[in-house]
């Protein structure tokens, strides 16, 4: 076996983010026509303000320039939920406001009345990249053959 590891050609930290973020639009779903949240849940929902597609008043960008905490549970209405977005009617400091939030700008989901939570990477498509560099030792993963196998532990952490 080759000491060599190749970058995948098939992106597979997307994948799984895109699909661990369609669980956030099936747990909104059933709600939808309602008010409230059955029980004791909660949702923390956590999304970047800047990130595209991203609707709300300036007001609350102003406040939030980069991310935004939204808690859905009691008081909240019209919520509507799509493919690749939702969006819902809250009120901050009595004033109503609808915001519309896809799912590539959320970066945490978190109903602690169950202890569930998903945390997101958001790609700042937009942001500085940092100056090109040489290759550390440590940027590729051990790879251990002792067993004869060749199964390798993959992290979806964030990209060096």
């Amino acid at each position: 076996m080759s000491d060599d590891v190749h970058d995948s050609l098939i992106p597979y930290d997307e994948i799984v983010q895109d699909a661990l973020r369609a669980v956030v639009g099936r747990v909104l779903q059933p709600i939808v026509g309602y008010d409230s949240l059955p029980g004791e849940h909660h949702f923390y929902i956590t999304f970047k303000t800047q990130a595209a597609g991203v609707n709300i008043p300036a007001h609350l960008i102003a406040k939030f320039p980069d991310e935004m905490t939204i808690v859905l549970q009691n008081r909240f209405w019209d919520l509507h939920v799509a493919d690749d977005h939702f969006s819902v009617g809250l009120s901050f400091n009595q004033t109503p406001s609808i915001l519309t939030i896809p799912y590539a700008a959320i970066t945490a989901f978190v109903d602690p009345s169950v202890n569930f939570g998903l945390q997101f990477q958001v790609s700042d498509d937009d942001a500085i990249q940092p100056e090109p560099h040489d290759e550390a030792d440590n940027d590729r993963p051990d790879i251990s053959t002792e067993d004869g196998s060749n199964v390798v532990t993959v992290d979806f952490g964030k990209k060096r």
